[in-house]
């Protein structure tokens, strides 16, 4: 960690915060998750993204989603400036930069069915929960009722339902599941069994994803840092929910967003605006001095 303490934005008044430090400008990497992070509550793009993109790549600053959506979600959401960003996506399961994976991390086939099995088991006990096998190519899910698929599609552009998703030709880096009650107290304590030797993250208030313990976001960006030859004290980091946090561990200049978890605003070292107020741009503009 940098000796030098990064500026303290707070989540009431940004504009009260200590200048930026010299260290400020030895920013090359910012990363932030996307949901209830850079998007608003209702998913929408903050105004002045693109602009404040142009501007980091003019600075040379490298910025990087690093979301639980998958690739193509986030190759769409960013084409037009898709060039030279790094995307850690489904949860640091999968990063790709141009067209080309960096990293990946999938689950063993046998793991993968046995979740899916599982997931059978508590829709049959009456729990309101769908699995989304998530692989390289495509997610693949078994129910095809609309209000299910309805959020499938928030996060996977490209999905298909199969009959059976424990037999899917593609390496599988992730299930998630999407519980419309609550994931954290009804699907995540049911994938318990799962825990011992697998991660079950919560990511978000209706959704647990199960991976392999050496994934997750943290672990892509360092692996990410070590390519590109970036430092913790070169990074920043945007997050708000609990498989945000190991990212949050690999940069000096780590944000919570004001509505963020509980835990998460305990992680990081500093305090962003919420997402409503366009947080993530507000302080990428007050720590690197851009033009708000």
């Amino acid at each position: 960690m940098s000796s030098a303490p990064a500026p303290v934005l707070t989540a009431t008044d940004p504009s009260t915060a200590t200048d930026p430090s010299t260290g400020s400008a030895g920013i090359r990497l910012i990363v932030t998750d996307m949901d209830g992070t850079l998007l608003d509550d209702a998913k929408r793009i903050p105004p002045g993204l693109w602009d404040t993109l142009a501007e980091l790549r003019r600075r040379g600053v490298l910025f990087s989603p690093a979301s639980g959506r998958q690739y193509a979600t986030l190759a769409r959401e960013f084409a037009d400036v898709a060039e030279g960003m790094a995307f850690i996506a489904e949860n640091g399961t999968y990063v790709v930069r141009d067209g080309a994976e960096l990293s990946s991390d999938p689950l063993e086939p046998a793991v993968a069915a046995a979740v899916v099995r599982a997931v059978r088991r508590l829709a049959a006990g009456g729990v309101d929960v769908g699995a989304v096998v998530c692989g390289k190519r495509s997610a693949y899910v078994e129910r095809g009722d609309e209000a299910f698929l309805a959020e499938v599609r928030r996060y996977y552009v490209e999905h298909r339902v199969v009959e059976d998703a424990t037999a899917v030709d593609d390496d599988v880096i992730k299930i998630a599941l999407f519980d419309f009650g609550s994931a954290e107290r009804t699907t995540a304590p049911a994938l318990a069994p799962f825990a011992a030797t697998h991660q079950v993250v919560v990511s978000g208030e209706h959704w647990v994803d199960v991976m392999n313990r050496t994934a997750n976001k943290g672990a892509a960006l360092r692996r990410l840092q070590d390519e590109l030859g970036i430092t913790p004290a070169q990074t920043m980091v945007f997050g708000d929910y609990l498989n945000d946090l190991k990212m949050l561990d690999a940069a000096d200049w780590s944000f919570a967003m004001a509505n963020a978890h509980p835990d998460v605003v305990a992680r990081a070292r500093h305090l962003a605006p919420s997402n409503n107020d366009n947080g993530v741009l507000r302080t990428i503009a007050r720590v690197l001095g851009l033009e708000a």
